[in-house]
């Protein structure tokens, strides 16, 4: 047999470990931020791009695509040469994965910010940066299947199948759920609406976690677990069951992060019955994980590395239990809009991926530098303070959500709401959000003892920029099934075939929900009051879109006896046929608005975006000061209400020609409406003099964001009357 030596690249493994550590210690800054933004809501005052709004969205990204995607791909690249017996396919494509994702995070890390936002869950980056991305992971998948084809190990190791599956299903969720059409260079519209736009999301969403936070790291768990363990895998059948099982399940769950909204009943019961299967293969490969280390228990008590591996497999077992759990409507009707969610969430983002990504690093580093860890002690230390940290942090979020979900449906005898005040359920549930902080400063310290820890071992080693390795060269062999040969053992040396197979699987389920959402007029009953958004109104949803309001706030009334009577009439899908994108939100930190217009006045809401405490005593939302500021810009509204045209949105050819007299219009009749209030007027009318006596150019109110805001938020739930709803249902 020939024998070939080669060399494996380990630089890219480097550069992708300086940048998992560099965004993660970013990233986590950024939610500790955001978590004493609760606790101190003008802590960042007056600063438009550090407002929670803007970067929620900032640090979701940065720790799902930055963090993790670096440390995934980390991961992949070290396993796949070594599981392959080969140097990747090409170093060129190599470093155009490493900078293009690295440009492409720093792109969100400027534009998200500034507001530039699609505000779709996990997908909120802009046009031109979704097609980036799109670029790298075919950069990215060619590399990997690049690899299989010229690879000296005949059969695809189980971690391979993950990273493939992961590769196809990424790339298919991305194209469908971000298919936009462009206003400008960073603005553009949804082509789905309301609630198609809504299944098309929660299908993205939730295999977004399925597929970027789970599949991957099931592979980089098949391969570091049981090489730090010195163990062969428990079971080789069990990991077969696990793969082709989890694939076909986990992208039929969508729905059930939309139970008792407007999503159709269908689509409903398919995310609950699929949620409640996918126990079953989640659960199989916690066990396998967790077995690969009988034998070597009394390593796990001295061995930081397996200690951090143990937690991580056991908050993926833990995760993966409550996501079917949450799916039973009964239990979701409690937890969804709560922070239970927000608890379920941070278990697998903090144990699952922060731990085993830690676990890896602690393992990976030593032996690319030929070196020892620098202190074990050290990393012992991180490990418990890390572990803490995540029961500091999840334990209250649940109480708070417990507390949430108590106070929101309580009746009192006569039938009122017994919290009828939503801010009497914040109030409660502040010491638990002060604990959170403490947990959340707790698991970032322990990042940086981890990254003090790294640096010493990097200085101490010496780094192997192409690893020296060799292996026999792959035989020819004959496609077919040999004689006694197992058919997966068979598909395991067919690499195409593989790939093929597990794009069937995972597309089954995809077409079963997304072409039945496609075909949006079968379902959605058309209600001849809801009519599209003025100008003004248009311009003021890109402002809500802008702001992050969609962060705190939901638009979307579950048909519940306590939401009815504390909100309005549940709501309707034929509401939101004009939405694009929908915004039906996932977290309610501050009351619903759907129907929150003409709830208040005019005065109100400018009154309450100055300084919310001065309208609701206690609130922890942060003022909007720079929006009764600012000068709204008016120069493409045109060009917004044309992409709309095109959506489907019945705007005329003359209403898109009137518009600027359109706005002018509704924004004075609103400027009108405050001055009305004896304050506004005297500061309003002292701030014009004093700009004519400088010499300064002058905003009308009318022409202000705020303005158009409002013009939004009055808009919201009042196209239709109890009359209206009398012959509709979803």
């Amino acid at each position: 047999m020939e024998v070939q030596q080669f060399y494996y690249d380990n630089k890219i493994v480097k550069k992708f470990i300086v940048a998992t550590l560099f965004w993660g210690v970013i990233g986590m800054s950024v939610g500790l931020l955001l978590a004493f933004l609760f606790l101190f809501p003008e802590l960042t005052s007056g600063i438009s791009w550090l407002s929670f709004g803007r970067l929620r969205p900032l640090h979701t990204n940065a720790v799902i695509f930055a963090f993790v995607g670096n440390a995934i791909f980390a991961g992949v690249y070290y396993s796949t040469q070594r599981l392959l017996k080969a140097r990747m396919f090409s170093d060129a494509l190599s470093n155009i994965n490493f900078w293009g994702w690295q440009l492409i995070i720093v792109g969100a890390a400027i534009t998200l910010p500034l507001g530039f936002t699609s505000s779709k869950e996990y997908a909120e980056l802009e046009w031109p940066f979704d097609i980036a991305i799109a670029l790298v992971w075919v950069a990215f998948g060619i590399n990997l299947i690049g690899t299989m084809i010229k690879r000296r190990q005949r059969h695809l190791y189980v971690a391979i199948w993950f990273y493939l599956a992961t590769f196809v299903t990424v790339a298919v969720l991305h194209i469908f759920n971000n298919i936009e059409l462009p206003v400008d260079f960073l603005k553009s519209y949804s082509v789905y609406a309301g609630v198609q736009d809504a299944l098309v999301q929660w299908w993205y969403g939730h295999n977004a976690v399925a597929f970027f936070l789970t599949t991957p790291f099931l592979g980089l768990m098949y391969y570091f677990v049981p090489k730090a363990a010195n163990r062969p895998v428990y079971s080789y059948r069990l990991s077969i069951v696990h793969f082709w099982s989890l694939i076909f399940i986990y992208i039929w769950a969508g729905p059930h992060h939309l139970l008792y909204t407007s999503l159709p009943e269908w689509a409903q019961n398919l995310g609950v019955a699929f949620s409640v299967m996918l126990l079953f293969p989640s659960w199989g490969g916690m066990i396998n994980g967790l077995l690969t280390l009988r034998g070597a228990w009394d390593k796990v008590r001295v061995d930081p590395v397996l200690k951090f591996m143990v937690v991580a497999i056991t908050g993926y077992g833990m995760a993966t239990f409550e996501g079917p759990m949450l799916s039973l409507k009964n239990v979701n009707a409690i937890a969804h809009f709560s922070d239970w969610i927000i608890a379920h969430v941070h278990v697998g983002a903090l144990a699952w991926n922060g731990f085993l990504t830690f676990g890896m690093v602690y393992w990976l580093v030593p032996r690319l530098f030929k070196t020892k860890l620098w202190s074990t002690k050290l990393a012992n230390a991180h490990f418990w303070i890390g572990t803490l940290g995540i029961i500091m942090y999840t334990l209250p979020m649940y109480v708070a959500g417990f507390v949430q979900a108590s106070m929101w449906k309580q009746f009192n005898p006569d039938g009122t709401l017994t919290y009828g005040n939503f801010l009497e359920t914040v109030q409660q549930i502040m010491p638990m959000y002060w604990m959170r902080a403490i947990g959340g400063s707790l698991y970032i310290f322990g990042t940086f003892i981890l990254l003090y820890n790294i640096i010493k071992t990097v200085k101490q080693g010496s780094p192997v920029e192409d690893e020296l390795a060799e292996a026999e060269a792959l035989q020819k062999v004959t496609k077919k099934r040999t004689r006694g040969e197992a058919w997966h053992t068979w598909l395991e040396r067919r690499p195409v075939k593989l790939t093929i197979y597990a794009t069937i699987a995972i597309l089954i389920g995809g077409m079963v929900q997304i072409i039945p959402s496609l075909m949006v007029d079968e379902y959605v009953p058309v209600i001849s009051s809801v009519k599209p958004y003025t100008p003004l109104e248009l311009e003021g949803r890109d402002l809500y879109i802008r702001e992050g309001c969609v962060s705190c706030h939901s638009q979307m009334i579950r048909p519940f006896r306590s939401e009815v009577e504390r909100y309005g009439e549940y709501s309707k899908a034929g509401e939101y046929v004009y939405d694009h994108p929908f915004l039906w939100g996932s977290k309610r930190t501050g009351p619903d608005l759907h129907r929150v217009g003409k709830k208040y006045s005019d005065n109100w809401h400018l009154n309450h975006m100055y300084d919310p405490r001065s309208t609701s005593a206690g609130s922890i939302m942060p003022s909007y000061q720079w929006l009764i500021k600012n000068k709204l810009d008016k120069s493409n509204t045109e060009d917004k209400m044309r992409a709309m045209q095109n959506l489907g949105v019945p705007y005329t050819d003359e209403e898109i020609a009137k518009a600027q007299e359109a706005m002018e219009a509704q924004g004075a009749k609103i400027e009108e409406s405050l001055y009305s209030d004896p304050d506004f007027a005297s500061t309003y009318e002292a701030d014009k003099k004093i700009a004519r006596e400088n010499g300064e150019e002058f905003t009308e109110m009318k022409d202000r964001e705020i303005v158009a805001l409002i013009a939004y938020l009055q808009r919201l739930g009042t196209d239709i009357k109890a009359e209206d709803l009398s012959n509709v249902t979803n």
